[in-house]
């Protein structure tokens, strides 16, 4: 007889909010986000110095990142009539309360940035993955 399944993790100790659990972690988890909120930690910005900030971003990029927080709340977007037009974008409340667990996130990816080179490194000249998976016994 096979043996009962376990489940686990942040969806099963939560079932009906399952769905909505992945579609925020996979809004405040995404790069993009990551790297906006914490370049907002320091105030407002106007687009281009937030896009000046954050290197590789592309202006579709932002902009898109930038409407779904604003959508969800984290980010408020300011317009002020003037000319040439211009546009800041700050943290609401919201967006501030995520700034330890952003913080935490980015703090680790230094901190272990050249042991995931390494291991990469290693991988890229030992072919691991699927094709050469490990078995133990």
């Amino acid at each position: 007889m096979a043996a009962a399944r376990q489940i686990a993790g942040p969806c099963q100790a939560w079932p009906g909010d399952g769905a909505f659990i992945r579609e925020v972690l996979d809004r405040i988890g995404d790069k993009w986000t990551v790297l906006i909120i914490s370049t907002l930690s320091t105030g407002p910005l106007r687009y281009s110095d937030l896009q000046a900030s954050i290197p590789g971003i592309s202006q579709r990029m932002l902009t898109r990142t930038l409407k779904h927080l604003e959508r969800d709340g984290l980010v408020t977007r300011t317009a002020y009539a003037q000319v040439p037009p211009r546009v800041d974008y700050e943290l609401t409340g919201l967006g501030r309360s995520l700034m330890d667990a952003v913080m935490a996130m980015a703090g680790w990816a230094v901190a272990h940035h050249r042991e995931i080179a390494a291991n990469r490194a290693t991988s890229e000249r030992t072919g691991v993955g699927r094709g050469r998976a490990r078995v133990t016994t």
